[in-house]
Order: structure tokens, then sequence, then C-alpha cells
């Protein structure tokens, strides 16, 4: 288990998950837990999360570049397209994750993406019915849970929709991604920020 908080030389103090890599304090400190509301930024989250399934983020995120690269930027009118000699493309690129379910459920996500905005239909609406109502605060990384009774609901309403990769642990993590939830660690520098920002 990490350390809960980190402080770096110029005394600033971090949830101690993202440890001394350059990459992850910028994700920790930039976009971790930022309110997201765009369609389709919200896609391609959906999309990595499940990628990171089983894995930790830090592997996702030093491969995003290749991952929107590979995945026609997460394009959601472009990744339905994909064909089965795309998903065999796909499995020789050691620059991303080569699981052919992962590969196939991205396509698969896209597709029901593309169906949802066929239909005016928005993604931010439909995830972010989930936000909690009540806000909690965490001391200790071992007081974050991995799930929630709004993921939950999340995972039940997405697979419902045809969505693949969802479950409810994947969600949470979408949830903390995207700012639904305030999971920065009191102590932690970007904690009060989002907080003043408005987000939970």
């Amino acid at each position: 288990m990490p350390q809960d908080l980190l402080t770096d030389e110029q005394g600033v103090a971090r949830c101690g998950w993202c440890g001394t890599d350059a990459d992850y304090i910028r994700y920790h400190d930039e976009e971790w837990g930022m309110p997201v509301r765009n369609d389709l930024r919200l896609f391609e989250k959906i999309c990595l999360e499940g990628f990171q399934y089983g894995l930790s983020w830090i592997t996702i995120l030093k491969r995003r570049e290749a991952f929107r690269e590979c995945f026609a930027d997460f394009d959601p009118c472009r990744l339905a397209k994909f064909t089965t000699s795309d998903i065999e493309r796909l499995m020789t690129d050691s620059r991303i994750i080569r699981n052919r379910a992962k590969i196939e459920s991205a396509i698969q996500n896209a597709r029901t993406m593309r169906a949802m905005l066929d239909k005016g239909e928005s993604l931010a609406e439909l995830l972010w019915q989930f936000q909690p109502k009540q806000t909690r605060t965490f001391q200790g990384l071992d007081q974050v849970p991995a799930i929630s009774e709004e993921s939950n609901k999340m995972s039940r309403t997405l697979k419902k929709a045809g969505w693949k990769f969802v479950g409810p642990t994947t969600c949470y993590a979408l949830m903390q991604s995207a700012g639904m939830v305030n999971d920065h660690l009191v102590g932690c520098h970007r904690h009060a920020k989002l907080h003043e920002s408005g987000s939970t």
C-alpha cells in the first residue's frame, strides 16, 4: 500500500498513489477528479478504464497516446466501423494492451455510443445522474472505496444499454477520474481546490 500522502520538495502534498513519476503527478494534478461533461471525452475514459481492468492506471496512462492513435482518437463514429481485420491488426500492436476481449469491447462501445448520438442522447447526462448526492471525504488511501452504490447502479444501467467492460469497479474509477466524486485525500493540495470549484 503506498503512503497516504507524499510531499515534494516544494512542500506540495499529493495522494500517495501517484508516487514520483512525472506523468502520474501531472495526471493527478491536472486531470484526475476534474469534472468532465464532454461526451467524447467521457467515451474515451470509459474505453480506457475498460482497458485498465486488472491493471494499474499508470500502465494505461503511459500508452494513452498510442491508444488514441490506434483507436481513431476514440471517435465513436470512426471506431464503430472497425472490422475483424482491424482487431487482428490491433492484436499485433505492442504499444497497446493486446487483449482481444477489451479491444472488441471498445469497438462495441463505439457502436453503442454512435447509436446514442444518432438518437440525440447525451452520455454525460446518462453518467452524471449517478453523481452521489452526499459528499464524502477520506483521510487515508485505505478508506477510499473501489465500488459504491452509485457505481453499481451505473454499471447495471450501462450493461443494459449494451456497454461492455463496465463493471462496478470500472464505473467507480470512471466516477473518480471524471470528477463525479472528489476522492483526493483531505490533505492533498487538489482536494480543496476541487471542492472550491464545486466538484463533490
